[in-house]
């Protein structure tokens, strides 16, 4: 299914891409910086996000033959626009050391178990939970947002090895989250252009 996009979308990319060169990225790469930074308007994303085209194009593969998508908050979930996601912050619960997000987390990955691709935007703790978890993702996409924890645990989502899209920052949040995502999603099969 092709998706229909709107002139105001068209030109807002037309202007991005006069102020931000992103022409020598690979096209996975191209199309998670373009999206996160069309997202926020923030073209310091460009420097600050981390990622690898080979496992970009793994995850791609896998999202594409139907790999379940799972959002940390319904921000996330609602701003993922191709897809069905897995959100189970309603109902987690927290308790002694552990916040609710880290609880969502678990019932999350007891539901979609190895293999899904994670799409975490806002907290901190649920990216920490998810590396305790032997979960084998397709990919991670790690861009929680805040001033405690959010820079440490993308850091160590970096040294785990995982397959991941993250930044070095504490700037992230559930919009540029769900950006990334839907870069992967929007992107085609083929190597055709695409916004």
């Amino acid at each position: 299914m092709n998706r229909v996009i709107h002139p105001i979308e068209q030109e807002s990319f037309r202007r991005l891409r006069a102020r931000l060169d992103t022409s020598y990225l690979p096209p996975l790469t191209r199309a998670v910086v373009e999206r996160v930074v069309h997202s926020s308007a923030d073209l310091e994303y460009a420097a600050d996000l981390v990622m690898d085209e080979a496992e970009l194009e793994r995850a791609h593969a896998a999202l594409h033959a139907g790999a379940p998508v799972v959002a940390d908050v319904e921000m996330v979930a609602a701003g993922i626009t191709r897809r069905e996601t897995v959100c189970r912050l309603r109902e987690a619960r927290s308790g002694p050391g552990l916040t609710r997000s880290a609880h969502a987390v678990r019932l999350a990955y007891e539901e979609v178990g190895p293999g899904a691709v994670w799409v975490i935007g806002c907290a901190p703790t649920a990216l920490e939970e998810l590396l305790t978890l032997d979960a084998s993702p397709a990919l991670v996409i790690g861009l929680p947002v805040g001033f405690v924890g959010a820079a440490e645990s993308k850091a160590a989502l970096r040294e785990s090895g995982l397959p991941a899209v993250s930044n070095v920052s504490e700037k992230g949040g559930s919009a540029v989250a769900a950006a990334a995502l839907n870069a992967l999603l929007y992107h085609p099969a083929s190597t055709e252009e695409t916004l």
